[in-house]
């Protein structure tokens, strides 16, 4: 491979000004650029030959001093169509000195960051991005902010994120995102939230406009430029839902037709599963999906498969993603094991329906190194399996037993929930 021959910058609104004099060598060196029209726009070829005439970057394109001397004239490549072709092109690109441009840091939910996982020898040149630069504009302590986007996303990803007191820096999609925003926290109950859109910051377009989360979900201020980062102060209203990333949110949060594992049995069932930044769970027997969107909620990039039969309790999980900010749990139809077959390798399993021998040897067999399974039962006959299945593979046995206070008469008692036994098992 031809040595540094691809290089990957991150430019901002003030263009060329914003980059370091390494950054602007290599970008007047190139012989391809690869990037969008407005990545174009802020490195154009005049905008080149002007730093070149101020002697602040090499350039031998149109309009260079040395032009008719130079090499030949620079490639300008758009972004391929469709998008996910855009590692195999800037392959073919191998051995000419190459610049893909993007926006702002080029690691931080950046087209850079594919390409630096498929070309590790790619030179990085960073950018201060599109969060550091809002946060800057508001006087925000940047360590206690959350950055989020939901660029070419369902907006209802930020819902785990909305909490009393945080604050959200979040890439817009389009124009219509703080709209989309708005509702979501009007929906809530974080209607009062203070929402800033801030467009083309640190360029000569830079604008932006505030107002209460209301009012943006009531379509009452006009769309915002597409290029923009909304900022959410989160104000909880006094109808505001609480709900935490730690497992065991309240058993209303979720739609459910009484079958679902009830809150105190969750947390403690999430807590042997274990939720790690990107780990895949396979939630078998999902029902209501309580389980598996309480998984993703609990980590970062965690992602889930939910099995489950009944086309009903589908519906519910799928509903309960959307109602509680995890839109990516993937749900099919089926029953294990038949059902496991071809599914991307677990970091955990659950096993809160479909009960038997045969899955959880399938379960195990799937399971990556130091993989969690987890078993719950009600019947005796469930709980008689997870007995010999401890006794033929080890791991750990609970009885879980919960009691909750309620009228008796005049009076209140203590009024027990079916006891639960859960095995769990690490491989």
């Amino acid at each position: 491979m031809t040595e540094l021959w691809l290089q990957i910058i991150g430019i901002g609104e003030d263009g060329l000004a914003g980059l370091s004099p390494d950054t602007r060598a290599a970008l007047g060196a190139a012989e391809v650029i690869v990037g969008g029209a407005r990545h174009h726009a802020l490195a154009s070829d005049e905008a080149l030959a002007a730093a070149a005439a101020r002697g602040e970057v090499g350039w031998a394109g149109a309009g260079a001093p040395d032009a008719s001397s130079a090499r030949p004239a620079v490639e300008r490549i758009r972004w391929p169509s469709p998008f996910n072709a855009l590692v195999e092109r800037i392959a073919g690109f191998e051995g000419r000195r190459t610049v893909v441009l993007v926006t702002g840091d080029p690691l931080w939910f950046s087209a850079g960051a594919r390409l630096a996982e498929a070309f590790p020898d790619a030179v990085i040149h960073p950018q201060l991005s599109a969060f550091q630069l809002a946060a800057a504009r508001l006087g925000w302590r940047f360590e206690s902010c959350t950055p989020l986007t939901v660029h070419g996303r369902d907006a209802v990803a930020i819902r785990p994120h909305v909490q009393p007191g945080a604050r959200l820096l979040i890439l817009a999609s389009g124009p219509e995102t703080a709209a989309e925003v708005g509702a979501l926290l009007v929906e809530d109950g974080y209607g009062a939230s203070p929402l800033r859109a801030l467009s083309h910051v640190n360029g000569p377009k830079e604008a932006w406009t505030e107002a209460p989360a209301h009012a943006w979900g009531e379509g009452r201020l006009p769309p915002h430029p597409g290029l923009t980062t909304l900022a959410v102060a989160c104000v909880a209203g006094p109808e505001a839902r609480l709900a935490p990333a730690v497992p065991g949110l309240a058993d209303d949060l979720f739609a459910h037709d009484g079958v679902m594992t009830k809150r105190e049995v969750r947390a403690m069932t999430l807590a042997r599963l274990a939720p790690l930044p990107g780990g895949m769970l396979w939630d078998v027997g999902c029902g209501c999906g309580s389980v598996a969107v309480e998984w993703m909620r609990a980590a970062r990039g965690a992602r889930a498969v939910g099995i489950e039969p009944r086309a009903d309790r589908r519906a519910l999980a799928a509903a309960n993603a959307r109602r509680l900010g995890t839109p990516g749990l993937e749900i099919r139809e089926g029953t294990a094991p038949d059902a496991l077959a071809g599914l991307p390798a677990p970091d955990a399993v659950f096993l809160g329906g479909g009960l038997s021998e045969a899955a959880v040897d399938a379960a195990r067999a799937a399971l990556r190194p130091r993989g969690r399974l987890v078993a719950n039962a009600v019947t005796l006959e469930s709980e008689a399996l997870l007995l010999a299945l401890h006794g033929r593979l080890g791991g750990d046995l609970t009885r879980i037993s919960i009691s909750r206070a309620a009228p008796v008469g005049t009076r209140t008692g203590w009024r027990p929930s079916m006891d639960v036994t859960q095995w769990s098992l690490e491989t």
